[in-house]
């Protein structure tokens, strides 16, 4: 096993390099969380090495977010400073490059309302949709492991033995073992892009999703198209957005979703766990919200807006990618969410609706929250607009 510097710094390189693909001259924008040092001071070098103007580097405390949960006035948990705000717009406005961590504080809001927890999304922001939709900055998300962290995916492991089989779980999914590790994305890639060009060239008019537990029919736009995590900006400047990512997405039309579904895995909503989710559809809305752990949270986020309890993205996640076969629950929505297929409620994505009136009809929200549906045992079918049903997914292999 590589020692832990060296991870840190192919993690780092495989980030500020292949996935924001920082240029000379950027600003680099980093959100990063208390634990991660180590991690965030290694991206920015990396992202001076390549020649970055500035790196500005912001810490979100969740133990202090618990600490507003907790003591704030009700009616100001859905505040958010208008310099955080801003801050983004000048990102956007300087077609910067972002680095986001993703971080995970086990039982952080444990004895608090979860209806409260789910009115603070932060550091998520409300115009985060906007600018991804703007595509005005090249942005990289990924995992840094903690031993907090660890302890809540390998809690049968004394903690020191649960960090490093983490950061060996990081190290596999990230594909940081590779010689090169850029290569070995650039080449799942393909293999991604290949059948999300197969899907998008039958034209489906809805994609049914059902097992146990679950059945979903999601209508689509004439135009909407199924891309990988490769992503363009306006620019021309190409990135990858999600390392790890093992998915190929579609943005639905939001008032075509009916039926219901039942969660397969977890969902860490800004530091709220919500498990056991089940959802109903009527004409596009969620019609009900269930879960065993965290109903509340997940109530308050599909009730932030009018777009909130739409549909804003439809995934589908083969049994090919390095995620699902290890069989192992993250409780981290960039991990588990390239395990299995999943549907995100809130803002929809513009780049892959390409007709300009269907563009404009997609969800509009403040939240895009992933919650993941899908297993080997779970069928995905394709329909057409004459009636027939094309298999796509069965026991997590295509079928197309």
């Amino acid at each position: 096993m590589r020692d832990r510097a060296d991870q840190i710094d192919r993690l780092a390189e495989l980030a500020v390099g292949f996935g924001a693909n920082v240029q000379p001259g950027q600003i680099l924008a980093i959100q990063t969380y208390p634990g991660m040092e180590e991690l965030t001071r290694a991206v920015a070098r990396k992202g001076y090495e390549r020649g970055a103007r500035y790196v500005d580097v912001v810490y979100f405390d969740l133990w202090v977010k618990r600490e507003r949960i907790a003591q704030a006035p009700e009616e100001s948990l859905r505040d958010v400073p208008p310099w955080l705000v801003q801050r983004l717009e000048w990102l956007s406005e300087q077609h910067a490059a972002r680095v986001t961590f993703t971080a995970l504080e086990p039982n952080v809001f444990d004895g608090l309302d979860p209806a409260r927890a789910g009115r603070d999304l932060m550091p998520y922001l409300p115009n985060s949709g906007d600018v991804v939709n703007r595509r005005t900055t090249n942005w990289n998300i990924i995992p840094s492991p903690t031993p907090a962290w660890a302890r809540a995916v390998y809690p049968d492991l004394p903690a020191d033995a649960a960090y490093d089989r983490l950061w060996e779980a990081i190290v596999h999914v990230c594909r940081l073992d590779e010689p090169d590790p850029a290569a070995a994305w650039t080449e799942r890639m393909e293999t991604l892009k290949g059948v999300a060009g197969k899907l998008s060239e039958r034209r489906f008019d809805r994609i049914r999703l059902h097992g146990e537990g679950t059945d979903l029919t999601v209508g689509l736009f004439r135009s909407s198209e199924w891309h990988a995590a490769d992503f363009e900006t306006v620019d021309g400047l190409r990135f990858y957005p999600n390392l790890p990512s093992e998915e190929m997405f579609t943005t639905p039309d939001p008032l075509r979703t009916e039926g219901y579904v039942t969660a397969t895995l977890p969902k860490d909503l800004y530091g709220s766990l919500i498990d056991g989710i089940r959802l109903e559809f009527e004409a596009g809305r969620v019609t009900r919200v269930d879960a065993d752990r965290g109903e509340g949270a997940l109530r308050s986020a599909t009730a932030r807006d009018e777009g909130a309890s739409f549909l804003g993205e439809l995934a589908l996640v083969d049994g090919a990618g390095r995620i699902g076969a290890l069989e192992t629950v993250f409780f981290d929505t960039l991990l588990d969410e390239n395990a299995a297929s999943h549907i995100a409620l809130g803002n929809g994505y513009e780049l892959t609706v390409q007709d300009p009136a269907e563009k404009a009809r997609i969800a509009k929200s403040e939240i895009h929250a992933d919650v993941m549906i899908g297993s080997p045992e779970l069928y995905v079918d394709g329909i057409t607009d004459s009636g027939e049903t094309v298999p796509l997914l069965r026991g997590g292999a295509w079928q197309i």
